[in-house]
């Protein structure tokens, strides 16, 4: 039989939140969308750059994601950067907000894409802010393995 092929659809992503942040856990969630989102999605024009998670009444919402409306719709279209909710297990829920309001920890998207199936999903990591010191490590070793391969293409 011949293997399904794991292809993903990215659509945005959150390149700034590894540099900025420091990754402890990441989880795949479902995100709650209208009609005109998913259709908006597809086209490709979005942006998570801004955004972040926040547990509010015992659920988990995205804020300031942008989604622009989609540009074939009626009057009935939806607000470019509302909440939206995400959907979890109740555990995952409460083990996120214990983690964002006992640990000061926060809540970040990676990435927003179409799993398999089609379905909109997003990455959702588990994160604690960087300080200016550990930035400057991080690019001190990626400066230094730019050099170690350009030293060592010379030489070989």
């Amino acid at each position: 039989m011949a293997q399904k092929a794991s292809k993903q659809v990215l659509i945005t992503e959150n390149r700034k939140a590894r540099y900025h942040y420091e990754i402890i856990d990441s989880f795949e969630v479902g995100i709650q969308l209208q009609g005109t989102e998913v259709k908006a999605l597809r086209e490709g024009k979005s942006s998570i750059a801004d955004s972040y998670a926040s547990p509010e009444n015992n659920d988990i919402f995205l804020i300031n994601a942008w989604i622009p409306e989609y540009s074939k719709a009626n009057r009935s279209t939806h607000g470019e950067r509302r909440p939206r909710k995400l959907l979890l297990h109740r555990r995952e829920i409460n083990k996120l907000s214990r983690a964002v309001q006992r640990s000061g920890m926060s809540l970040v998207p990676l990435k927003l894409y179409f799993n398999i199936r089609g379905i909109a999903k997003l990455e959702l990591a588990l994160a604690r802010g960087k300080k200016l010191f550990d930035k400057r490590e991080v690019e001190k070793k990626r400066d230094w393995q730019i050099s170690k391969a350009r030293l060592l293409r010379e030489k070989g």
